[in-house]
């Protein structure tokens, strides 16, 4: 089969290598899947290039977001999964062999059905973003009636979680952004207010938009960044679920002024989702997907030979949807 790999961590150009490889056989409770799409997450590429630390195997196929069609199934699976068109989570994650690949051996719980109404790159588009974006604003209770601000919300996190906000009937959701163009994504994904936070009074902006009251969540991109307007903002009470601080990686907590306005802070980790709190996501969105309740843009689709072109766009900071290879076409 062929597939993606590289040997070690580098610039996209110098270390992905298209590669003819052994198929792989589904071990017990596996399944077998053709891939058809594999999705590229900034993730992917920032431990590709080095920065998650040294290569845990000798050999890597990346990606662990994807979406294809059960081609086998290992012993303890119901045969009645092949044929069945799924999308993939943790493809990659702990293992040497991702989704950017033909074909991908992987526990039969990570090969989710995809609903008759939702595409194979809709599926692609799943794993990482809409399980982060939908246990930032679950994972402390319902949201109906709240504010919600989305801070980065033309990201793919911030996309589905403008979207599964509404859903869930937050009764006003803000996103902020970096120009125009993101501004009229956050507004098409139905943020009710954007707030460009480039612009001076980015905190004054937010209040206004949630109609001078301060916000219940916060789904966070950058929580040190960001962390001035997060305590101007914030409610008594209020949570900040937070899944990046790229900027300042170690920020200081003012722990007293938040503890006196009883404010949370919860770390998410996308990978490490206890298991109810995934299947609580995988249910919701499998509901979402069969109301054709979710957009899915996409930014770009490279046939697999041109994944390191892939790799280096998921990085650009204009990108505005999904990162997508074609590794088998439509199925």
């Amino acid at each position: 089969m062929r597939a993606i790999a590289y040997e070690q961590t580098g610039p996209a150009h110098d270390v992905l290598a298209l590669q003819e490889l052994p198929r792989p056989s589904p071990a017990p409770g596996e399944v077998l899947v053709k891939v058809a799409y594999s999705g590229v997450n900034p993730s992917d590429a920032k431990t590709r290039a080095g920065a998650r630390g040294a290569l845990a195997w000798p050999r890597v196929i990346p990606h662990s977001d994807g979406s294809g069609v059960i081609a086998g199934v290992g012993a303890g699976v119901d045969p009645g999964r092949l044929g069945q068109r799924v999308w993939l989570w943790n493809a990659a994650w702990g293992r040497a062999h991702g989704s950017c690949a033909e074909y991908i051996a992987l526990p039969a719980a990570q090969a989710v059905a995809l609903p008759d109404a939702a595409r194979l790159t809709d599926g692609a588009c799943l794993g990482i973003p809409a399980l982060t974006a939908h246990r930032c604003l679950f994972a402390d209770g319902p949201i109906d009636g709240q504010v919600v601000l989305v801070t980065g919300g033309a990201g793919a996190v911030g996309a589905y979680a403008v979207q599964m906000a509404k859903l869930a009937g937050a009764a006003r959701v803000i996103a902020t952004v970096s120009g125009p163009e993101k501004a009229a994504h956050a507004s098409a994904m139905g943020a009710d207010a954007v707030v460009n936070y480039r612009e001076d009074g980015v905190a004054e902006a937010i209040l206004e938009a949630a109609g001078g009251a301060r916000v219940d969540r916060i789904v966070e991109v950058e929580f040190g960044g960001n962390l001035a307007v997060t305590r101007a903002v914030l409610a008594e009470n209020g949570i900040v679920a937070a899944y990046g601080s790229m900027a300042a990686p170690e920020p200081a907590l003012p722990f007293y002024p938040m503890m006196f306005d009883a404010q949370s802070l919860r770390m998410v980790l996308v990978y490490k989702l206890p298991q109810a709190a995934r299947q609580a996501g995988i249910a919701d969105v499998t509901l979402w997907l069969e109301a054709g309740a979710l957009q899915h843009p996409v930014a770009g689709v490279h046939p697999i030979k041109d994944t390191a072109q892939a790799h280096d766009a998921v990085l650009a900071p204009g990108r505005i949807g999904a990162m997508l290879v074609r590794v088998a076409g439509d199925n």
